[in-house]
C-alpha cells in the first residue's frame, strides 16, 4: 500500500514539473495579402521559483521577411490555488514578407534549467505581393528605394539604394533631376550619384539601373518613414515626374545611462586639440587653435565639442571645415573647428575642450573621452623682442622700411624678407629657368626683326564715326587698366599687408566709378542694376559688405583674403568689360 502511495506522489510531481514551462508562438492570422504585416506573439511561462532561464529566446530563420520591429515585456502573475508565482515573458515581432506563397516559420527555442524547449513550426500563406516601387509613366518607368537594414539606432546610418526599372532600356536615360528625400526627423547624405551599368534582367523581366546611393540618419526613435525620392522623365513630347516608394524604419532608442557629456554622436570618434602655428605666442595677440574630430558615424550632423571659456583667454566663434566621405557605417573623415584665442596675460595657460562622449553601435555601449587639454605659453611683447636673433631683427626692420615706402609703381613689398628655417633651392632653380627662357625669347625676337622687311604704308585717314561711336571711344580712353590693380592686390595679400589691401581696393573702386561718371557707391549700384542687371548690382552690394566685415575682423587670414580677392576679380572683370 505504501509503495502505491509513493508511486502516485512521484507521478503527480512529474506531471506538475512537466507543466512548469510553457512556450508558444502564434501569428495573428494565417492568410495575408501583400500589403499586410505579419505579427507574431511569443509567450514563455515559468511556473515555479526554482526555474532559471539560461538563454534568450532564439527566433527561427526569418530571412524571407523584413523585420519591421520587435518588443517584449514581462509580467508576474500569482496563482492563488497553488500559491506560486508565474513569470510570463511576452515578445511581439512585426514582419514584412519578401515573397508570396506558403512560407513555413520554424521553431522558437529557449533554455530553461539546461533543458531546451521549442515550439512547433507552422505555415502561413502570402498572396500576391504588390511591388512597392512605384509611381510610373504609362506603366513603363518605375522608381524603387531599397533599404536593407531597417532596424537601426537613433542617429545611426542606414544605406538606401535608388533603382529605376523599365521594359524599354532607352527610357532609363530619360530619368533625370533626382531629388533625395528631405524631412525634419532624418538627415540624408549622398554617397554616390553616378549611374551604374544597366542590368537587363531585373524585376519582372525589366531592365534596371542604380541611380543613387545615399545614407539616411534618423534623428528620433520609433517608427520613422523615409519619404519618396522624386525624379523627372524627359521625353520628346512632355516632361513628367515620378516618385519612388516610401520605406519605414524601426529606429531603436539609445540605451539608458548615457554620460552627461553625450549629445548626439553615434559611431566611433577621436578628439584632438592643437595649435597649428609654431611661432611664439604673444599676450593680447590672436592665436589659432584647432579642435579636430575624426572617425566614422554621424560626423556631418553631430554636435562638436567646444572650447571652454576661461578668465585666462578670450575665445571667438569657430570656423568649421570638413573633409568627409562615405564609409561602411557612416560618414568618415575629419571635421575641424578653427578657433581664435586672445591670451589676456603672459604666462602658462591651459585650453580645455568640453567633455565629449559618443555611443558605439557596434559595441552597444557609450564611450566617454572626457576633456582634451592644450598647454600654451604666452609671452609679453618685450620677451618676444628679446628672443629674436640679430638676423630676425634686421629682417623685421627691413620689412618695416619697405612697407613705409611702398607704392603701386615700385611694389617694394614684393622684396620683403620672409623668415624661413632653410633655403628653398626649388625657388632658385625656377628663377634661373625663367631668366634663361626670357633671354632665349629676346634673342629669337631680335633675329626675327632682322629677317623682316619694314614696309611703310601710308596711313589711311580714319573716318568720322557717329556720336555714339565717338562717345564709346572717349569711354575706352578713360577706362582703367583693372588688371594692374588685381596684380597689386595679389602682392599685398601675399605680403600680409592687409590694411594696404583694403585701401587699394577703395582706390580701385573709386577709379571704376569715375570711369562711369558715378560719384557715390549707391549711384553706382543703381547704374549697375540698369546697365548690367539686378544680379550684378546685388553682387556688388554683397562684396562691399564682405569687405567691411573682413576689414574690421579681429584676425584676417590669408585664406579668407584669398576668397575675397577671387570675388573682387570676378565682379570687377565683369563690370569693366
Amino acid at each position: 500500500m505504501k509503495q502505491k502511495i509513493i508511486y502516485t506522489i512521484f507521478t503527480l510531481i512529474s506531471v506538475i514539473s512537466y507543466g512548469q514551462v510553457e512556450l508558444s508562438m502564434k501569428p495573428d492570422k494565417t492568410d495575408y495579402n501583400g500589403k499586410e504585416i505579419v505579427n507574431l506573439t511569443i509567450i514563455l511561462e515559468l511556473n515555479g521559483n526554482n526555474l532559471e532561464q539560461k538563454s534568450k529566446i532564439m527566433l527561427p530563420d526569418l530571412s524571407k521577411f523584413n523585420m519591421i520591429g520587435s518588443g517584449s515585456f514581462n509580467q508576474i502573475v500569482n496563482d492563488a490555488d497553488t500559491n506560486t508565482a508565474i513569470d510570463k515573458y511576452i515578445t511581439r515581432v512585426a514582419l514584412e514578407p519578401k515573397q508570396k506563397g506558403k512560407i513555413r516559420i520554424g521553431s522558437v527555442l529557449v533554455n530553461v534549467n539546461n533543458k531546451i524547449y521549442k515550439t512547433e513550426p507552422f505555415d502561413i500563406f502570402i498572396r500576391d505581393i504588390e511591388k512597392k516601387p512605384i509611381a510610373n509613366i504609362a506603366n513603363d518607368v518605375y522608381l524603387n528605394m531599397e533599404i536593407e537594414d531597417r532596424e537601426v539606432y537613433q542617429d545611426q546610418a542606414t544605406v538606401a539604394v535608388l533603382r529605376v526599372y523599365s521594359k524599354n532600356i532607352d527610357n532609363l536615360r530619360k530619368v533625370k533631376n533626382i531629388k533625395l528625400p528631405q524631412q525634419d526627423n532624418i538627415n540624408v547624405h549622398a554617397v554616390n550619384l553616378n549611374r551604374s551599368e544597366i542590368d537587363p534582367s531585373g524585376y519582372a523581366n525589366m531592365a534596371s539601373q542604380v541611380l543613387a546611393v545615399f545614407m539616411v540618419f534618423p534623428n528620433e526613435s520609433g517608427y520613422v518613414e523615409v519619404p519618396s525620392v522624386s525624379a523627372s522623365v524627359n521625353t520628346y513630347s512632355k516632361k513628367s515626374s515620378i516618385t519612388s516608394n516610401k520605406v519605414k524604419l524601426n529606429v531603436k532608442k539609445l540605451p539608458e545611462g548615457s554620460p552627461e557629456s553625450f549629445k548626439n554622436a553615434v559611431g566611433n570618434f577621436k578628439v584632438d586639440i592643437y595649435c597649428p602655428s609654431k611661432e611664439k605666442i604673444e599676450a593680447k595677440k590672436p592665436v589659432n587653435v584647432t579642435v579636430k574630430v575624426s572617425g566614422e558615424g554621424n560626423l556631418a550632423d553631430m554636435s562638436l565639442p567646444k572650447i571652454e571659456e576661461s578668465p585666462d583667454y578670450e575665445v571667438f566663434a569657430p570656423k568649421i571645415t570638413s573633409h568627409i566621405h562615405a564609409g561602411l557605417t557612416g560618414m568618415k573623415g575629419e571635421v575641424f573647428a578653427k578657433y581664435i584665442l586672445i591670451p589676456k596675460k603672459a604666462g602658462e595657460l591651459i585650453v580645455k575642450t568640453e567633455a565629449f562622449a559618443f555611443f558605439n553601435p557596434a559595441e552597444k555601449e557609450y564611450v566617454n573621452l572626457g576633456q582634451e587639454k592644450l598647454g600654451l605659453t604666452a609671452f609679453s611683447h618685450d620677451q618676444v623682442l628679446e628672443a629674436r636673433s640679430t638676423v630676425e631683427k634686421v629682417n623685421d626692420y627691413t620689412n618695416t622700411l619697405l612697407e613705409t615706402v611702398d607704392s603701386p609703381v615700385l611694389k617694394t613689398t614684393s622684396f620683403k624678407v620672409k623668415e624661413k628655417n632653410k633655403f628653398n633651392w626649388n625657388v632658385l632653380f625656377v628663377n634661373i629657368a625663367i631668366l634663361i627662357g626670357l633671354f632665349i625669347a629676346y634673342m629669337l625676337f631680335k633675329y626675327w626683326q632682322k629677317k623682316q622687311k619694314i614696309i611703310k604704308e601710308k596711313p589711311t585717314p580714319k573716318p568720322l564715326g557717329s556720336v555714339a561711336e565717338t562717345e564709346k571711344e572717349i569711354r575706352e580712353s578713360l577706362k582703367t587698366d583693372i588688371s594692374d590693380y588685381f596684380a597689386y592686390l595679389e602682392n599685398l595679400k601675399i605680403s600680409g599687408d592687409y590694411p594696404k589691401f583694403f585701401e587699394t581696393f577703395e582706390e580701385m573702386d573709386a577709379e571704376v566709378r569715375s570711369q562711369y561718371f558715378q560719384s557715390s557707391k549707391e549711384d553706382f549700384k543703381i547704374f549697375l542694376e540698369r546697365q548690367n542687371g539686378k544680379s550684378v548690382a546685388e553682387k556688388y552690394q554683397e562684396l562691399l559688405q564682405k569687405i567691411q566685415i573682413e576689414k574690421y575682423s579681429p584676425l584676417t587670414t590669408e585664406d579668407s583674403l584669398n576668397d575675397l580677392l577671387t570675388d573682387i576679380v570676378k565682379l570687377y572683370s565683369l563690370i569693366s568689360k
